[in-house]
């Protein structure tokens, strides 16, 4: 079995991690966040998300929070634009301020794509087609997401061929690059390696991210069987920001920190500096009165505290 020699990570905390919190995280916190992460190596962080305040009031800075950032080179900005007016508000800005990727989403399950964005699958591809040809157009880099690639709250399991048939209209529309994502964190090894062969049916290994919830504590394992099939991008979360609003008290996003310590421990090259990633999670949990959700975390600073 050969593993990848290098992993990219793409820390989506500042968008997808914060999106959920209740309690408003000013501009100057985000960018703080985004400055920290990018100092620690990571080279693709997902900034934020141009969507309706009335329906995502946290994201309602990010023109503020696209500006406010100093860019390092060899860093890519991505940000979620669901629909054309988000594209729109995305490019408003000088040049200098657009995103270097935009991110559009579907979901595997007829149900969620209804409840999440009030569409069935066919009418949230037709949505984004537009967005889609728009960014490539004007050379922004277009990454899909598809949701509830094994489990969904309303639908339970998904079929391998669901994930086979939105990952084909993705392509369809132009995206470039496609996550596959276990929204609830119900995955276990072997199914997500079924979605993820049912995405190589229409994307080569190397436009393929996994994009894994921890709520039932698989994500690292789903992580080591993505990578044992050769997968090697993967979406995670510093200080596992972000919950799973469809499981009471569980956790969203797997922690960028316990990803980076599995994978240093490989021997497998991130280009992370893990102690500045864990002062990173530190920062933005402390902006949020919280404790990091990373074991690596706890266990290093505890290490660190002697």
């Amino acid at each position: 079995m050969k593993l990848p020699a290098k992993v990219k990570l793409v820390d989506v905390g500042p968008r997808d991690g914060l999106q959920n919190e209740k309690q408003p995280v000013s501009a100057e916190i985000k960018i703080g966040l985004v400055h920290r992460l990018q100092d620690a190596g990571l080279k693709e962080i997902e900034v934020t998300s141009f969507v309706s305040p009335k329906w995502v009031p946290q994201m309602a800075d990010n023109a503020e929070v696209m500006h406010g950032i100093t860019r390092k080179p060899g860093v890519r900005y991505s940000v979620l634009t669901p629909n054309m007016k988000g594209f729109e508000a995305a490019i408003a800005a000088p040049r200098e301020e657009w995103p270097d990727e935009i991110v559009v989403f579907g979901a595997a399950s007829e149900a969620f794509s209804q409840k999440n964005i009030n569409c069935s699958i066919a009418e949230s591809i037709e949505r984004f087609a537009p967005v889609v040809a728009a960014a490539r157009e004007k050379g922004i880099y277009v990454r899909g997401a598809m949701s509830c690639t094994v489990g969904c709250p309303y639908e339970g399991e998904i079929d391998p061929s669901r994930v086979e048939m939105l990952a084909g209209l993705m392509k369809g529309i132009g995206v470039q690059h496609i996550g596959v994502a276990d929204t609830i964190g119900v995955g276990t090894p072997v199914k997500v390696q079924r979605a993820l062969e049912a995405t190589l049916k229409h994307y080569g290994i190397d436009d393929i991210s996994g994009h894994f919830h921890d709520t039932y504590g698989q994500a690292l394992g789903n992580t080591l069987a993505s990578l044992e099939m050769g997968v090697w991008q993967f979406d995670t979360s510093s200080a596992g920001l972000g919950g799973c609003p469809y499981a009471k008290g569980a956790t969203g996003n797997v922690a960028t920190e316990d990803v980076v310590y599995m994978l240093h421990g490989m021997g497998i090259e991130t280009g992370i500096d893990l102690d500045k990633l864990i002062d990173a999670g530190v920062y933005i949990s402390e902006a949020l009165g919280r404790e990091p959700n990373s074991r690596a975390s706890k266990a290093i600073r505890t290490k660190r505290a002697g």
